[in-house]
């Protein structure tokens, strides 16, 4: 059994619902749980719709229904399901359920209407992909979700009960496969609580998605396919020439992910490597290439060197105003504040009496931070900064890398060298 997961840019448009479309249909005899996201930028479409429904702001919130109905519909009429009355009918329930969740007045916690109501546009694209499956005689079953997912209450980033959601993977999913149909469609990113309320597994979250349920279902393999030939060792975004790398560990992609890796979801891995169940990154548009396998074996992850580029950085430098230590406590009393506050520290440098860290660059966080320990620390920043992460470096690399660049913060281990530079 494979699990596939296709994001947002895989199914943005009619072409590309049929381009998943034939993709699946190359692996006729396999049995298949296909995590699909929303359609393109529906998400961020959603978040608008969400702010308009707290804010009261009902006209604005009548246009974004409406633009969210026609981006949808206008796929499905171009896959030809809106002469489908079957199909049409749960589509018309859709989105009649959204505009009665619109209308409840609303909670005060924010997190849990997000959760209530952005998850809506995995339902759609779920609904539309599995409809066009039937459209071209292709079987499959749409599985909900919220009733496979279980997690706990935390609203945004939700945490997995594994094994009640196993049970409920063994009950709802691998069932199907038991009655001969081959494929499951079902959403990513979203989950439920012990009270059936819609949770969500944090942004990106459709990755960890195919993760669990490769888990829960004892998978042979996930795949995730994505618009790039594979994990590159740069974003192409910021470097010419990147390499794609055909084969890595777990624990090299682990690494990539935490410092800044965007192809694959930081919290997809665990699970997998759990169960050693291979994970692949192919491209959406030439399925039939090699892509990249990420396995047990760590014997090609020092071939190819990898940059990670982050830019808008801050670095923040905390001293003391007594001129004391930065010890365990200073320590204890910085990162229960960071902890607190969700701010992600992407890296940190401490000498007897200072101790410094780069965080994405956030002007009402560094007013906050330097307001909250003004009576203890002297808060000293600089901003407009880039972070360099370089996996298995040479000098030669560096050296290319950091040319023309300040150097304000420089770190080095034996696989890995970091730089916060300026300009």
């Amino acid at each position: 059994m494979k699990v596939f997961k296709f994001g947002g840019a895989s199914v943005k448009d009619a072409n590309a619902v049929v381009n998943v479309a034939e993709i699946i249909q190359q692996f006729p005899k396999e049995n298949i749980v296909v995590v699909v996201s929303a359609m393109g930028k529906t998400t961020n479409l959603m978040e608008l719709l969400l702010d308009a429904y707290v804010s009261g702001d009902a006209s604005k919130k009548t246009k974004l229904f409406k633009q969210l109905y026609d981006y949808h519909y206008i796929i499905a009429m171009e896959l030809g399901l809106t002469e489908d009355a079957s199909f049409m009918s749960i589509f018309e329930d859709k989105f009649a359920e959204l505009e009665v969740n619109l209308e409840e007045e609303y909670s005060e916690y924010y997190d849990y209407e997000y959760d209530r109501l952005v998850g809506f546009g995995e339902l759609m694209s779920t609904t539309i992909v599995s409809g066009f499956l039937n459209h071209i005689q292709l079987e499959n079953r749409w599985i909900d979700a919220r009733k496979v997912i279980r997690t706990d209450s935390s609203y945004r980033n939700a945490k997995v009960n594994w094994e009640k959601t196993r049970e409920l993977c063994q009950r709802k999913i691998a069932t199907v496969f038991d009655e001969q149909c081959k494929v499951v469609i079902t959403q990513g990113f979203i989950g439920h609580n012990q009270t059936k309320q819609t949770t969500t597994l944090g942004r990106e979250g459709s990755d960890f998605t195919a993760g669990i349920l490769a888990w829960c279902l004892d998978a042979d393999e996930v795949i995730i396919w994505k618009d790039v030939p594979g994990m590159l060792n740069a974003d192409p975004k910021y470097f010419n020439n990147c390499v794609k790398l055909d084969q890595i560990s777990f624990k090299e992609a682990i690494e990539l992910s935490y410092y800044g890796a965007s192809v694959i979801h930081p919290k997809t891995i665990k699970p997998l490597q759990n169960k050693e169940i291979p994970l692949y990154v192919k491209s959406f548009i030439e399925p039939k290439n090699q892509g990249t396998k990420i396995h047990a074996s760590s014997q090609n992850d020092d071939k190819t060197a990898s940059f990670i580029f982050k830019e808008n950085q801050m670095l923040l430098s905390f001293v003391p105003k007594d001129f004391s230590f930065i010890d365990e406590q200073s320590m204890h009393v910085l990162f229960g504040y960071f902890a607190e506050n969700n701010i992600k520290v992407n890296l940190m440098q401490n000498s007897a009496i200072s101790f410094t860290i780069c965080i994405d660059y956030n002007s009402e966080i560094q007013k906050e931070i330097t307001e909250y320990f003004k009576d203890v620390f002297y808060v000293r920043y600089n901003d407009n900064l880039e972070l360099l992460t370089i996996r298995h470096f040479n000098q030669k690399v560096i050296d290319f890398l950091t040319r023309d660049k300040e150097i304000l913060v420089e770190q080095k281990s034996r696989q890995t060298a970091r730089f916060v530079m300026r300009s």
